[in-house]
């Protein structure tokens, strides 16, 4: 079975080799995926707009800082 999610690569383009490390971020992004749907699919069901709930996603995903950024 192959992932649904890309090779993931260290900020120097190696790739990040470390099978933990690439298994705890796979379950958490797959964690992170169905909250996501679950609370799409609320705002759907609370009549919100599918446009609007995208839109919220998008923001929260763009709002995420990166705490460990080198000065």
């Amino acid at each position: 079975m192959t992932s649904p999610w890309p090779k993931w690569l260290k900020d120097d383009g190696a790739v990040v080799s470390c099978f933990e490390k690439v298994k705890v971020m796979e379950e958490n992004l797959g964690e992170i995926q169905q909250m996501t749907q679950d609370a799409f699919e609320d705002g759907l069901l609370m009549e919100v707009s599918e446009a609007q709930m995208r839109e919220a996603l998008h923001r929260m995903v763009d709002a995420l800082v990166n705490p460990y950024r080198k000065p």
